[in-house]
């Protein structure tokens, strides 16, 4: 089985994912206790998460782009 060169491997995807799963949790634990500004925090970390991902990526820290072999 070939490895798929970048997959996973960005400072870009790490940031991203680490900040969005944070805001999962900020907002299950937001909902399941009906703190309102709980939710609304883990909504702002959603749109920071995405936010930080594509910016992180356009300045250039995304996996590197490979041309297929095939």
């Amino acid at each position: 089985m070939e490895d798929e060169y970048g997959h996973g491997h960005s400072i870009a995807s790490w940031t991203g994912v680490g900040i969005l799963l944070l805001a999962s949790v900020l907002l299950s634990v937001g909902i399941y206790f009906g703190l309102s500004w709980l939710t609304w925090t883990g909504v702002a970390a959603v749109v920071l998460g995405v936010g930080a991902w594509v910016a992180l990526e356009a300045a250039g820290y995304g996996a590197e782009k490979h041309e297929s072999k095939h």
